[in-house]
């Protein structure tokens, strides 16, 4: 009662959070767009893009570190947690010298040769890709605190952090909107520069609010955590930027052989996804410190019943707002957006689809590192993410459609499941079988005939307003009765109950 107290606690808070920044990052991507245009755009989205996937690789980094943290606090090792801190600025303070030696060589063959973008914009677009490096080592830097924040569950401040952040991103979409200088270059500066003081934000808070947050290397430097901290970090480090780079990788690959256009229409997919899939990753934020601390408890029984769980929730999460979505994309990305690009309807709907797919096995990797064994699964999921590349180049060359890289990315999510499965199997005891019929199964069954309902509309009404209405009526009232009567098994019904219990409570 007292886990499902807190997540409740916690989910309330990051949704609360989540219902203001989604609306509001929704709209500023439409300001945005429409005061760059959709070339200026899509040169952001190729140089500076990369600092969206800033957040992804701070996350899979902040993981690294609050597995530890995470650890020692459900061993009850207070000294342990000063060690892990210090150990851990120090880790991250060379990977980020390392990280940005290795953005600055990039950037030199990107600009010479790599990129396709006008030569009156590619002054404009180096200082961009210069405001990401800086903006990187800020964020590498800082991984200790998001991590010691993450491991008490402090998400209360990440919520405020979040809102104060959306609305500074909309202060910089009218600011460009109506200032008559190069309305590129002082959007990625002032994007870079929010990054940065976010950032500091957070270590001052983090050393007024916790104690073990000490800097004192050292007193605190111990060489076995360093050593075991290393070689973890390392290994998610690999796996994490392996992600990265493909993901990176794919809008030079769109760039390279269709221009900034359509690199565009991917940064709406990407923008589009991200935001939906803030639904389930909030579950997460309250559920992954919930697994490493189970684990920390020697309660293995407990951290896998919680890692299974959160890939059904967090899949059925996505799947509530990805079906309509998905079916009535068209008519949504008009209404969102003035002049909507080529290739975004498309690119939108396969993205959605992939993501959905990955909720599957979202939290096998939270429930893996806790074990502290990522090795064999790390090598295998940076091989599958990487082999992304040669593959769409190849089929690129072979004159295949923009398209092709994302029906690539769904093959390599099916490839990756079944990793995750394996390992989740071999280092964590989970049972395949159990997971199949509890998980697979039903969310199969669940996805089919929602899906199957929210079409119907399509067959006897014209695109509109009353058609978009009743599909999200049908979706709606559908998905949560067959989750509720179908996707969930009777000890998830007890926990969500609890958790709804507790939940509104807190409003009272």
């Amino acid at each position: 009662m007292q886990q499902a107290n807190r997540v409740a606690k916690n989910t309330g808070i990051l949704y609360i959070q989540m219902a203001i920044t989604v609306t509001m990052s929704l709209y500023t991507t439409r300001l945005i767009l429409s005061a760059l245009g959709a070339e200026d755009f899509g040169i952001f989205n190729v140089v500076g893009g990369a600092i969206s996937m800033l957040t992804f690789l701070n996350t899979a980094m902040t993981t690294a570190s609050q597995r530890f943290m995470s650890f020692a606090q459900g061993e009850g090792d207070f000294e342990k947690q000063k060690n892990i801190f210090n150990v851990s600025l120090v880790l991250h303070f060379f990977i980020g010298i390392a990280v940005v030696l290795l953005l600055e060589i990039v950037g030199y063959f990107l600009f010479n040769g790599i990129l396709k973008i006008d030569p009156d914009r590619i002054e404009v677009a180096k200082m961009i890709y210069q405001f990401l490096i800086v903006s990187t080592f800020f964020t590498i830097i800082s991984v200790p605190y998001d991590a010691v924040m993450n491991a008490h569950e402090n998400m209360l401040l990440v919520a405020v952090l979040r809102i104060v952040e959306v609305v500074l991103k909309l202060g910089i979409a009218i600011a460009i909107s109506y200032l008559a200088i190069d309305r590129l270059y002082l959007f990625g500066l002032l994007m870079a520069l929010l990054t940065i003081v976010l950032l500091i934000i957070r270590q001052i808070y983090c050393h007024k609010k916790y104690d073990e947050v000490t800097i004192q290397i050292k007193k605190y430097y111990n060489k076995s955590i360093f050593k075991e901290m290393t070689s973890f970090a390392g290994w998610s480090l690999l796996g994490s930027s392996a992600s990265m780079i493909t993901m990176q990788g794919m809008t030079i690959l769109i760039n390279s052989f269709f221009g900034v256009i359509v690199n565009a229409a991917q940064g709406i997919a990407l923008q589009i996804t991200g935001q939906l899939m803030a639904f389930s990753n909030t579950m997460l934020k309250a559920l992954n410190p919930i697994i490493v601390k189970s684990e920390g408890e020697n309660n293995r029984d407990k951290m896998l019943k919680a890692s299974i769980t959160g890939n059904k929730l967090s899949f059925f999460l996505l799947l509530f707002f990805a079906v309509p979505v998905i079916i009535e994309m068209p008519y949504i990305l008009n209404l969102w957006l003035k002049d909507v690009p080529e290739y975004a309807i498309i690119f939108c709907r396969l993205n959605l689809f992939r993501a959905t797919l990955s909720q599957l096995t979202i939290t096998f990797p939270t429930a893996i590192g806790a074990t502290g064994n990522i090795k064999r699964s790390q090598l295998v999921e940076s091989v599958i993410w990487i082999l992304l590349l040669p593959i769409s180049y190849l089929m690129f060359t072979w004159g295949a459609q923009p398209k092709t890289i994302y029906t690539n990315l769904i093959f390599m999510v099916v490839a990756l499941t079944i990793s995750r499965i394996y390992f989740a199997h071999t280092i964590c005891g989970m049972s395949i079988k159990n997971y199949l019929t509890d998980v697979i199964t039903r969310g199969f069954i669940v996805s089919l005939i929602v899906t199957a309902l929210a079409i119907l509309p399509l067959v006897f009404m014209q695109q509109g307003f009353s058609r978009l209405l009743l599909v999200l009526i049908l979706s709606s009232v559908s998905s949560v009765f067959l989750i509720i009567n179908v996707g969930m098994n009777s000890s998830e019904k007890t926990l969500m109950l609890a958790m709804g219990k507790n939940l509104l409570k807190r409003f009272k």
